[in-house]
């Protein structure tokens, strides 16, 4: 009799641990799957748009950027769009410069 009970409280016991395991198992499923489905948003700057330049410049001695634009007819937000990494502060003589493009 001690025997058979013996069998069955293993055979309980290893119900049990069956049934844990596949709780376990379930949960980590459920887990990885909402967090797979969740939407991250990343701040990931968009690449500038391409710049077009149809004709260049070389700066002589005492151009300026405004003198550039205005000699081209271009307004200063025209100039700067298609030379944003122009420094109009530190020109220096043959240097090119976009006056006519896209941006």
């Amino acid at each position: 009799m001690k025997e058979q009970k013996r069998t069955c409280n293993m055979a309980k016991s290893s119900n049990s641990k069956s049934s844990l395991c596949i709780l376990i198992i379930f949960s980590l499923l459920l887990i990885l799957t909402v967090a797979e489905s969740r939407q991250v948003s990343h701040n990931i700057a968009e690449a500038p748009a391409a710049l077009i330049c149809d004709l260049v410049f070389g700066v002589n001695s005492g151009d300026t950027c405004f003198s550039i634009a205005q000699g081209f007819g271009l307004s200063s937000g025209e100039f700067e769009s298609i030379n944003p990494n122009v420094n109009c502060a530190a020109l220096f003589v043959g240097q090119w410069i976009c006056v006519e493009g896209s941006s």
